[in-house]
């Protein structure tokens, strides 16, 4: 489409909200509310004064238009907004503040529309890259993480098995079946007073010690380093795949700029050859 096409007011409307929109006062400035959002999401969890009880509302409704205004200013300087909500992103921003509007005055919404506003903290994950990549980085490596986390409960379960069988009799409240002494092990493997349940089955079975350790050393030094492996792993294919995206653009803007560049040269040549024959 030309330019001569496209009505010079729309253009200049829609230059200004995007210089807007991508300006770092206003990113600070999203950044900013989100983070007194939070304030005052908190501040409700304590006894305030009478002034500081009829304020919160007021704040607490001038957030939620500012960040409705913000929503409706990114689809409009969104270049293709039939695509706008398919970005997972957008689509979490969008269910957050549309959900904020929900009256919390209305009995029936009340825990919905608080439940809402306490996850409007979640959007500084959105509006900081950083954040949005780790996060994007974490969900990558879920279906991997999925695997080892398999394996880890059957370790669990192999090692709840063996504990039943053998320190039931011991205690019943910590060995009593399988699935009491699955959370035992768990209470084993975050090292929560760890040494107190082997001590006591040390008493009946002096080598239990070896169920202990040989479960720690597989808990929190074989399967723990795998997870942090898989999530490191994956975050260095993310930066890996960002760095190529962004050299793939800048080598594309530079050719655009060599072609513009050429363009300009053979016009001028042209002008040139004009001006000889001329």
């Amino acid at each position: 489409m030309s330019t001569a096409s496209i009505p010079p007011g729309a253009a200049s409307a829609a230059e200004i909200l995007k210089r807007i929109e991508s300006s770092r006062v206003f990113q600070w400035s999203v950044i900013f509310i989100i983070i007194l959002s939070a304030i005052s999401v908190g501040a409700k969890t304590y006894d305030l004064p009478f002034f500081a009880q009829r304020v919160l509302p007021v704040l607490d409704n001038s957030i939620t238009y500012f960040f409705l205004a913000e929503i409706v200013l990114r689809f409009l300087v969104c270049e293709d907004r039939r695509r706008f909500l398919r970005d997972g992103w957008n689509l979490f921003d969008t269910i957050i503040v549309i959900g904020s509007l929900v009256p919390v005055e209305n009995a029936e919404a009340v825990l919905i529309g608080r439940l809402l506003r306490v996850f409007r903290v979640l959007r500084l994950v959105s509006v900081v890259p950083e954040l949005r990549s780790l996060i994007n980085a974490l969900l990558k490596a879920i279906p991997r993480m999925g695997y080892i986390a398999l394996l880890m409960f059957i370790i669990f379960y192999i090692y709840g098995a063996i504990g039943s069988l053998f320190f039931s009799t011991i205690d019943e409240t910590l060995w009593g079946d399988v699935s009491i002494a699955m959370l035992t092990l768990f209470r084993v493997a975050t090292f929560e007073d760890w040494t107190d349940v082997m001590y006591a089955t040390m008493e009946v079975h002096p080598l239990s010690w070896i169920f202990y350790l040989s479960f720690i050393f597989l808990m929190a030094f074989v399967f723990l380093n795998m997870m942090v492996g898989v999530i490191l792993e994956v975050m260095t294919e993310e930066h890996n795949q960002e760095t190529a995206e962004q050299a793939h653009q800048e080598r594309e803007e530079l050719a655009e700029q060599i072609s513009h560049m050429q363009k300009q040269i053979d016009e001028m040549h042209t002008i040139m050859r004009k001006t000889r024959s001329g």
